[in-house]
């Protein structure tokens, strides 16, 4: 296989972050072909992610235009002379990106990577470089940009997964159903008979809830405004629901699990409701917050408050155990997916904000080019 020179660029097609809260635009840039140790993926589908939404919100235009996107799906088109586990043709999900070196990623534990934030947030390679450069537009967002037509990735944040599976189905697993479903088999290890309650019933909450039908947690609350979304819950195993345009959530809770929680997990980002997930736990419940702030600075004495990052999951490993989940009829997380076509990325936004898309899922047409 030819090894091109990274300063040898292709034309792909971006929606290109220029301005607060959007509109995206798509745009033609060009990007770099891989480097040694990177892969070059054809984007199929991606998520749109609450983080995209937010990152768009807080944008200022000292960021410089970016390409965001981070729940990718796609199918291998180059590799780098270094890549030994993927090939051209190879159908791949893309995660969150880690170096590999430090004492964290080496003991199995990436999203503990010293480097995790500038690996994902930082719009650049590790060594600062962007495969956008030539375009003006900054890249390598989470690793992969999924925004956009091709990907520049490594083998760090890729899975493959088996051909004869959707990609459009299953790109979402790489952020949001990871982190709700690995919140509660990984990193809070809940067991059976245990309780739980989960603020927000997105697909972070929902997947949290399908976690814990699936393992038998008891009572499994879910709390929501919106009833739609309620009534979903309880058909994904949810035990119990609380409407939270109520005046009080947190006697409704207590009325279903007298004793406090042992666990509550809170997806809302709402500072009101960031604390009662502490307040309705039992003593030594714990609290698990998706806002990457960790929620409220104290926690109660004996209780215990983590921030959850990617579910604490290692994508290789469990990404194939939600497939394997979905494929046994378990984990029916695609009920949670609406489908958009590229071009309308902006409505998806739109309606992932009004509430009435639970998962947007983009899908691209482009043809596979030279």
């Amino acid at each position: 296989m030819a090894v091109r020179k990274s300063s040898e660029v292709r034309s792909v097609q971006a929606a290109v972050v220029r301005r607060k809260d959007g509109p995206l635009r798509i745009e033609k840039l060009r990007i770099e072909h891989p480097r040694n140790d990177e892969v070059l993926v054809r984007t199929v589908a991606t998520g749109v992610c609450h983080t995209d939404i937010s990152m768009l919100h807080y944008w200022d235009e000292a960021d410089g235009p970016q390409v965001l996107g981070h729940e990718g799906a796609g199918i291998v088109e180059e590799v780098g002379s270094k890549v030994k586990r993927f090939r051209p043709g190879d159908h791949v999900i893309l995660s969150f990106q880690s170096c590999g070196i430090c004492a964290s990623c080496r003991s199995g534990r990436p999203t503990k990577c010293r480097i995790f934030y500038d690996l994902n947030f930082g719009f650049r390679r590790a060594d600062g470089t962007n495969g956008f450069a030539a375009s003006g537009v900054r890249g390598h967002f989470f690793g992969q940009s999924s925004f956009a037509t091709h990907m520049l990735t490594t083998e760090r944040n890729m899975v493959k997964v088996d051909r004869t599976l959707p990609l459009s189905l299953l790109a979402p697993l790489g952020c949001g159903i990871q982190a709700g479903a690995g919140a509660v088999m990984n990193q809070l290890k809940i067991r059976k008979k245990e309780s739980m309650v989960v603020f927000g019933s997105g697909a972070v909450g929902l997947s949290a809830v399908m976690a814990g039908h699936m393992i038998g947690a008891a009572p499994v609350i879910a709390v929501d405004i919106r009833p739609s979304r309620l009534k979903l819950a309880l058909e994904l195993g949810a035990t119990h629901f609380v409407d939270g345009r109520r005046s009080d959530i947190a006697a409704a809770i207590r009325e279903i699990a007298p004793g406090g929680i042992d666990y509550s997990l809170e997806t809302t980002g709402c500072s009101t409701i960031m604390q009662m997930a502490v307040d309705v736990l039992k003593k030594g419940g714990t609290a698990a917050y998706f806002t990457g702030d960790g929620g409220p600075d104290l926690a109660p004495p004996g209780r215990k408050v983590v921030s959850v990052i990617a579910g604490d999951s290692v994508p290789q490993k469990f990404i194939p155990r939600m497939i394997r989940w979905y494929k046994a009829g378990k984990f029916p997380f695609d009920r949670l997916i609406k489908f958009y076509n590229f071009r309308q990325i902006n409505r998806a936004i739109k309606d992932s904000l009004l509430g009435t898309t639970i998962k947007p899922v983009l899908l691209f047409t482009c043809k596979k080019t030279g």
